[in-house]
């Protein structure tokens, strides 16, 4: 029997890439990066092939060169591939064209990532998979982390007997970095899949100087279009060479694929036509809706080039009347996107050519979904089939925005839900690089490796990474996990951050009698009265199980530092039941030392510390029958904002962007500046104070401040008349600054207590600058912050630009 392992995409995909390769070009482009890592890991390692050889992994000066590495390579009959996405895979372009017209077989696995258009983005849509769909390359789309692991080894199959290159590619971030557990594909399997006759006519096509062959011509208008017209039959062979290997997959492992999977009613005359991961929420979508009744139909495209305009008639119900298809990229000034294009031309061909018998042409509509990673779920899927029942549908319509300027959107009920009620479902809000998203990975693996449970994990980051708020959405159940969308009923929800309570308003997907752990510097009989007011009618009126840690104490005291994830997650378990206690924190311990076991027995035995100190650090709170607390949850930004920041800004601040309306951005990208002093992030547990008496005035705190969060000034002694009660001055230091004051003020709410000021500070003792708690000076201190930016900067003249 197969073996049941957690992956996330890109790993699932490195995994056949590396076995089924003998060089590797990589360059690295968010978030195709982990492929190559891993398989520059396992090269490292000594990890062999299929063939019993190292694979050659080299990391090339750009993507550009990657391609041009992987041509050459190929070009002397060498297995070889990349990775890549976005503006990377552009790059690729012109070594695509000649890897196509030279019919050298190949696989680019690219995770799918938008394009910088009016902005940037990192994170998932078709925009780069479409841009290269002229290039001669076949496209073939997986939906799910298991899927990307066979197509790898598919498309590596058919890609040697078709001599066609393949581009296989997945959703970046929602299928790359999804962990799922998965069938793992042996080398056994690996080994049946690739024909060694392929191999060798592969390696017999290689330039060699024995047998010299000239490639890479010029061609002239008298014979160019002959030579382009070469390549045609390879291309009518490709689909049936794909489904072939797909049939001889299915006997090998059992999972039977199609080029065009149907799923619903075999009647069905409502149809979306889709790929990649929105295929999963659109199968889940229609058989829930089919379950009550409805009549419902989803055709999931996997090798959408070449187009089989023969296997997709075959695979369309010939009851459709209408059908809805849905694009994941947006070109601008087209009929429409292209995999509507595509079934309009295919079902007009169908049918002219007699393939498919309908009662007469569907109506066909397109729409676009889930640019830039924007979240798609069954809500918006439902609104979809629903639009499609009307008279006359919407036809180039936006799902899941609300487009207010050309009135694009289609309307849907976003509390539809058809949650898995017997998985149990957990949110975690962590600060990027506190281990939170690590904990919770070793937790898939723990439940993965411990119980026969299915496991899913998806991790929401924000661009700026480090520092900023991450979300990680956990799934456990008995029955196989489909949903590539965001946990929105939980049962569990951990907080491990206090001051996320004033922003973010998570327990908003907190089912009834949810558990609610928070780590807390108050303890059980004090934290109450410290939660927002809104907070407490939520824990009230949902009848939440309320506990608290101090895990920060906790870290501290152990010499963790702010790493609380251990503590976090050896309480979740404690709390939470979804395996045995006793099982799961020997499997954190286990963990531990196979994680923090190079670092040293020192940072092994904290963390593992860490473990029994959490289990004795948790505590209930006795939840009262009313909410009793004076504290609000202030405004996102403070009133004196500019309009765009309190319409825009804000929004994308409380992790409410998803409702920012299309008249609320900037048309073509121009952003306002000087916006981050409104983003009061709020994140440090300790910040930095400063001590008049001893400090030399040498500003070097400030200039290696990375956030610009402690600054200097000198003024005019009048100006403190004003000043609030804490704030501290002196004297400074130089004759051009005779008779003025000087101060050194933080921004307590912009600091991130990194520490870099007072480990730069130049007095040995430390003494000018130290570290302290800020929740007791938050408030003073934004005070003497607010005072000091208002005071006028000193006469440039007087300063000099040669020292600090």
């Amino acid at each position: 029997m197969a073996k049941m392992v957690p992956y996330d995409g890109n790993t699932a995909v490195a995994h056949v890439a590396h076995a089924t390769n003998e060089v590797i070009a990589i360059y690295p482009i968010t978030p195709s990066s982990v492929m190559g890592e891993v398989a520059d890991e396992k090269s490292a390692r000594g990890e062999k092939n299929i063939w019993g050889s190292v694979p050659t992994v080299v990391e090339m000066q750009s993507e550009g060169g990657a391609s041009g590495a992987v041509h050459g390579s190929l070009t002397t009959g060498a297995l070889t591939t990349t990775f890549t996405a976005s503006q990377g895979l552009l790059l690729m372009i012109p070594n695509m064209y000649k890897i196509a017209g030279e019919l050298i077989p190949t696989v680019f696995h690219v995770s799918a990532r938008a394009l910088a258009a009016q902005g940037l983005s990192i994170f998932g849509d078709h925009s780069d998979v479409m841009s290269v769909r002229q290039t001669g390359f076949a496209l073939f789309a997986s939906c799910s982390v298991q899927e990307a692991m066979d197509f790898a080894l598919i498309s590596q199959a058919a890609t040697l007997e078709s001599r066609v290159p393949f581009m296989h590619f997945f959703d970046g971030f929602r299928t790359s970095h999804e962990i799922q557990k998965i069938s793992e594909l042996t080398f056994e399997d690996m080994q049946k899949m690739i024909e060694q006759d392929f191999v060798l006519a592969h390696r017999k096509r290689g330039l060699n100087p024995v047998n010299p062959v000239l490639r890479g011509t010029a061609q002239n208008p008298d014979v160019y279009f002959q030579g382009r017209e070469t390549v045609n039959k390879f291309y009518d062979a490709c689909p049936e060479i794909v489904q072939k290997q797909m049939d001889k997959f299915a006997k090998i492992t059992g999972r039977q694929y199609k080029l065009f999977d149907y799923v619903g009613a075999k009647d069905a005359e409502h149809v979306v036509i889709i790929m990649g991961s929105g295929a999963e929420v659109a199968e889940e979508t229609a058989l829930a809706l089919n379950s009550t009744g409805e009549k419902l139909g989803v055709l999931k495209v996997r090798l959408y080039r070449p187009f089989s305009v023969a296997h997709f008639a075959k695979a369309l119900p010939a009851t459709v009347k209408k059908i809805t298809v849905l694009d994941r990229t947006k070109e601008p000034g087209s009929l429409g996107e292209p995999l509507y294009e595509d079934v309009r031309t295919a079902l007009g061909e169908a049918m002219s050519l007699g393939l498919i018998k309908l009662s007469g042409y569907p109506v066909i509509v397109g729409g676009r979904y889930g640019l830039g990673s924007k979240e798609f779920t069954p809500a918006m899927m439902k609104g979809v089939f629903d639009d499609l029942k009307k008279a006359t549908p919407k036809n180039h319509f936006t799902i899941g925005i609300d487009d207010d300027v050309s009135g694009t959107s289609l309307a849907f009920d976003p509390n539809f839900s058809i949650e898995c009620e017997t998985c149990y479902r957990a949110l975690f809000y962590g600060l990027g690089s506190d281990g939170t998203v690590g904990a919770n990975k070793n937790t898939i693996k723990i439940i993965s490796d411990n119980t026969p449970n299915f496991t899913q994990g998806y991790f929401v980051y924000d661009s700026k990474k480090a520092g900023t708020i991450t979300v990680s959405h956990l799934r456990f159940g008995k029955k196989e996990i489909r949903s590539p969308y965001l946990v929105t009923k939980a049962n569990f929800i951990g907080c491990h951050k206090f001051t996320f309570l004033e922003k973010y308003d998570m327990l908003k997907n907190a089912e009834d009698g949810a558990v609610f752990l928070l780590t807390s510097p108050y303890s059980k009989d004090e934290v109450w009265d410290k939660l927002p007011v809104e907070v407490q009618k939520q824990i009230i009126g949902k009848k939440i199980k309320f506990y608290v840690i101090d895990a920060i104490k906790i870290a501290e005291s152990l010499g963790l530092g702010e790493r609380i994830n251990t503590i976090m997650q050896t309480a979740f378990f404690s709390i939470s039941k979804v395996i045995d206690e006793k099982i799961a924190l020997d499997a954190i311990k286990t963990a531990i030392k196979k994680t923090y076991g190079r670092k040293g027995d020192d940072v092994v035995k904290m963390n593992q510390a860490a473990v029994d100190q959490a289990i004795a650090g948790l505590q209930l709170v006795s939840v009262p029958a009313t909410a009793t607390s004076k504290t609000k949850m202030p405004d996102v930004v403070s009133a004196s904002a500019p309009a765009f920041v309190k319409n825009t800004t804000a929004k994308i601040i409380r992790q409410d962007g998803d409702n920012v309306k299309v008249s609320e951005m900037p048309i073509d990208g121009t952003w306002p500046t000087a916006t981050t002093q409104y983003e009061k992030r709020n994140i440090a547990e300790n910040i930095p104070v400063w001590n008049a008496d001893t400090c030399i005035q040498c500003n070097q705190c400030s200039l290696v401040c990375p956030h610009a969060a402690i600054r200097p000034k000198v003024y005019d002694p009048k100006l403190l008349d004003k000043a609030p009660p804490t704030f501290k001055s002196k004297d400074a230091i130089g004759k051009e600054f005779a008779g003025m004051k000087y101060s050194l003020q933080v921004a307590p709410e912009d600091c991130t207590g990194c520490g870099t000021c007072v480990y730069n500070c130049p007095r040995k003792d430390k003494e000018a600058i130290k570290m302290v708690a800020q929740e007791p000076l938050r408030h003073s201190e934004a005070a003497n912050y607010e005072f000091f930016l208002n005071l006028p900067d000193p006469d440039f003249k007087l300063l000099k630009r040669t020292t600090l």
